[in-house]
């Protein structure tokens, strides 16, 4: 990482001094955590957004897809864009435009005009996160950019852990518009913070003039289309649809040319060459794992609760509030103070081993277990939140080249955009497919005339004769039936564990593969017992 100035500030500090700079640093975290919870309340509430505005289940995927899609189109451009434009024009209009547009969308019903405005709703999201970083270099003293990030980071955990609460909460009691109509109050007062905490800026010209347009609209535009092909190939059958087949081909495809475009231009906007460094690469893979490994807090857990437990999500939601979102609170500061004093990599290994041995607990689970029954697995992953996705981020910053930073920020948005929500979509794959090998494996041991069978089906009658002798015999095998399909899913759900504990060990084998990190401001201090090891094994220390 370059050095910095006296003051404390980055080597991004350029441009206007603002009267009241950490109004910007206060706009872009709530900026960040209004990103991550209209996304997660969008998918969440879903069903009952499909209910709102008649739609069936076909129109309320494409709802969805277009909304995070149009995300990851404009998220990798943001932190360009803004070193251009200046974070007003980037931050704070667009904030006030999707107040707007947050507060039309209840009021609409024509489909056409949904989507449409889905779409403007999903870009103007995906210009908040993008440049929190920027922010934070730009105007904080060196010594608050560690508890800053932190914020940064637990907005990922604790989104995923207080959606399903919030959902129950705004339509049970102020209603699905709700849903919207937050942003209709928060994002206002982010753009009154953007006004007061960032300087009047010129556009940068010289910057303008170099433009890689092309650059940015086929990383975008690929990187879109990938996910809206992975987003809707669960539910149109992947290769045997050519909705699926023309959104993954024309997005490799794209990814090709944007590949060869940065090969050719002669100010390219995000090299691949920012990725060869060694710690980077690897930096990127293990941020990928993570909101892979993760899956088992915001898809799995949740999920269960709600096919097999059939709770309704603001019930799921109270365990992960209490257990997952809560306890943030206290880890988060751990998570700083072992920053502070541990190599990034050793808390990450931390991180990781906890997510791995939650989802270790989660392979034992039965269609018997009830939400408490989740309570450890979700404790773990709370502390596994807290102290992986900061010490990942520290450790990409520790090894970057600020030179390069508009190129690291479009992947790192990547990444956190487009490796979550297509693992999500994978996820979902995963889950049809096992349940149905499993369902077909299972039937494989109903045989009609078994005696067990024959047994089961004349007790299920018995229960059901009450109601109807004649109908007793066709209401037993329904039952049975559904029994086979409540196992399938169990043991569909076990196999999603171990997928996700497999996702962690491979993270925990790329961490071990990164390399100390140049010293910079972000090199802990260690104390006590650890310092006069390093002092006799001849390091210098602080």
């Amino acid at each position: 990482m370059a050095d910095n100035d006296e003051s404390g500030r980055g080597p991004l500090s350029r441009g206007g001094v603002a009267p009241q700079p950490l109004f910007a640093v206060a706009a872009v975290l709530l900026g960040s955590f209004l990103a991550n919870f209209d996304s997660r309340l969008t998918t969440v509430g879903l069903p009952d957004l499909r209910g709102a505005f008649g739609l069936s289940f076909d129109e309320g995927a494409w709802l969805s897809t277009a909304g995070i899609g149009s995300q990851i189109l404009i998220a990798p451009a943001v932190a360009w864009l803004a070193t251009v434009f200046g974070l007003r024009r980037v931050l704070g209009i667009p904030s006030l435009v999707y107040a707007a547009v947050s507060l039309i969308i209840p009021f609409v019903r024509d489909y056409p005009t949904l989507i449409a405005l889905s779409v403007v709703h999903g870009l103007l999201l995906g210009t908040f996160v993008p440049a929190t970083l920027m922010i934070v270099f730009r105007n904080l003293p060196m010594r608050w950019w560690l508890p800053a990030i932190s914020i940064y980071s637990i907005r990922v955990g604790f989104a995923l852990d207080t959606s399903s609460s919030l959902v129950g909460f705004y339509v049970d009691h102020l209603g699905w518009q709700w849903l919207y109509w937050q942003g209709v109050v928060i994002a206002p007062l982010m753009g009154l913070m953007v006004y007061l905490g960032t300087p009047s800026e010129p556009v940068n010209r010289a910057l303008l003039r170099e433009a890689d347009w092309g650059g940015m609209l086929l990383l975008g535009a690929s990187v879109s289309m990938i996910y809206a092909g992975l987003d809707q190939g669960n539910r149109l059958d992947w290769l045997g649809s050519g909705t699926v087949m023309a959104l993954l081909v024309g997005g490799a495809a794209l990814l090709m040319a944007f590949l060869v475009n940065e090969s050719l231009v002669r100010q390219p906007w995000a090299h691949v060459n920012v990725l060869f460094s060694r710690n980077i690469g690897l930096s990127l893979v293990v941020i990928l794992l993570y909101t892979l490994t993760s899956l088992s807090n915001s898809s799995l857990v949740p999920n269960f609760l709600g096919n097999i437990g059939l709770l309704r999500p603001e019930q799921s939601g109270l365990l992960l509030l209490t257990y997952g979102a809560l306890p943030m609170f206290v880890l988060v500061p751990i998570s700083i103070w072992l920053l502070r004093h541990f190599d990034a990599r050793a808390v990450v290994v931390l991180g990781f081993a906890c997510f791995a041995a939650a989802n270790l607990w989660g392979t034992q689970l039965t269609h018997d277990w009830a939400r408490e029954d989740f309570i450890g697995i979700v404790l773990l992953q709370s502390v596994g939140q807290s102290l992986t996705l900061l010490p990942i981020i520290i450790m990409a910053l520790s090894n970057s080249d600020f030179s390069r930073a508009t190129a690291f920020a479009a992947y790192i948005q990547i990444m956190r955009l487009g490796g979550a929500e297509i693992g999500v979509a994978l996820m979902g794959t995963w889950l049809r497919v096992r349940e149905q090998i499993h369902s077909y494996y299972l039937g494989q041991h109903i045989v009609t005339g078994d005696i067990d069978v024959v047994r089961l089906l004349k007790q299920l009658a018995d229960r059901f004769a009450a109601h109807g002798t004649g109908l007793a015999p066709a209401r037993a095998v329904g039952t049975l039936a559904s029994f086979v399909q409540r196992e399938a899913n169990v043991l569909a759900y076990i196999d999603g564990f171990w997928l996700c504990f497999w996702l962690a060990m491979a993270a925990l084998g790329f961490v071990a593969l990164i390399t100390r990190a140049p010293p910079g401001p972000f090199t802990p201090a260690p104390f006590g017992f650890a310092k006069s090891v390093l002092r006799k094994c001849g390091v210098r220390v602080a």
